[in-house]
């Protein structure tokens, strides 16, 4: 461990993700670039989800390290709440009416320690874009903040038009459900029919008000070249040479994955900013197709065998391949994405001025 004075001398960055997975594994990411570069880092999760990663991980998985350190901000939902992370209107409700008062809280108790066991005091907040209580707490105890949006930039601007069009009328209805049983088994019977190997992530709570599950069938029709499961370490996955399509949501976090690992994609948008991503993914990157809304048996078994098979896969997988050479060099030493970090960590997050 350094001595007193150099940890005291780091910068101290709080690093605050909205409550979703997504969104936590991108700040994450982002947190340990920073790490990376000579920050003190303190990861705030939500009670709910932070024992959630222990159950996962084991007890001791979120030890940290002296200068990297997981803390947390009670969730207030009920002791018996058992899907925080997935019931979008009741977690966001609950950001807006009671996470500033144990975030400040906790900004207040970090700064208060860095005098009594050479901490470093916070020198700025990292947040998710959309926990705008951060910005209150940063503005009253004068703490510099940055609001990182884990989204891309086209879907950010879209975002931007939600107000106008709320007060045109316009409101979203849909449910916050991802599939419906009937729609899980036109995707099954797809991938059965058409014929190729798959591994499936089927999440316990993917289907609304029922279990996910498939006809005995289905099981017998694919138990050799088929696998369910629900997890798996999707960028490990995603980049084994034997994957040759990936069939998506198209959250933003998937995409920038699959670009990554040169994988095609079959794109199913659902909601947020995926419409947006699976139309630049199909429309204007050329490395995704789309599958309808009302997805059938017959269309996914179709684009499989396009994707897997057919001369639009093969062109897809090589304009991926250019995509992720693009990727590579942005993020290499002297890259675009390299460079930029860099001038944001010395002209915003060290600016004394």
């Amino acid at each position: 461990m350094h001595s007193g004075t150099v940890v005291v001398d780091k910068p101290h960055a709080v690093c605050i993700p909205a409550p979703f997975q997504s969104h936590i594994k991108a700040m994450l990411k982002f947190a340990k670039l920073l790490h990376r570069k000579g920050f003190h880092i303190t990861f705030v999760n939500t009670e709910f989800n932070h024992q959630r990663f222990l159950k996962s991980g084991g007890p001791n998985s979120l030890d940290g390290l002296p200068d990297f350190r997981f803390e947390t901000i009670p969730d207030s939902l009920p002791p018996s709440y058992i899907n925080a992370s997935s019931d979008l209107a009741s977690v966001c409700e609950s950001i807006m009416k009671n996470f500033l008062a144990p975030f400040s809280d906790l900004l207040v108790k970090l700064n208060t320690a860095s005098s009594d066991n050479n901490s470093p005091p916070v020198t700025c907040i990292i947040s998710d874009g959309f926990m705008a209580f951060t910005i209150t707490a940063a503005r009253e105890l004068g703490i510099p903040i940055v609001m990182l949006f884990t989204i891309a930039a086209c879907s950010l601007m879209a975002f931007k038009q939600f107000p106008s069009l709320m007060d045109k009328g316009l409101h979203t209805t849909k449910s916050l459900a991802v599939l419906t049983p009937r729609q899980l088994s036109e995707f099954g019977w797809g991938l059965a029919n058409s014929k190729h190997p798959f591994l499936w992530i089927i999440r316990p709570d993917l289907v609304v008000g029922e279990s996910a599950i498939l006809p005995s069938e289905f099981e017998v029709e694919t138990k050799e070249r088929g696998l369910i499961a629900g997890w798996c370490p999707q960028e490990e996955v995603l980049n084994h040479p034997l994957i040759g399509g990936f069939l998506t949501h198209c959250g933003w976090n998937s995409i920038i994955e699959s670009v990554s690992a040169g994988v095609p994609m079959l794109c199913w948008p659902f909601a947020w900013d995926q419409q947006t991503n699976c139309k630049y993914a199909c429309n204007d990157w050329g490395i995704g197709l789309e599958i309808d809304n009302d997805v059938k048996r017959d269309e996914v078994e179709k684009l499989v065998r396009e994707l897997m098979e057919g001369e639009k896969g093969k062109r897809m997988k090589k304009k991926v391949m250019e995509w992720k050479n693009l990727a590579v060099e942005a993020t290499g030493a002297h890259g675009s994405s390299s460079v930029n970090l860099n001038n944001f960590v010395n002209e915003v997050l060290l600016s004394r001025g």
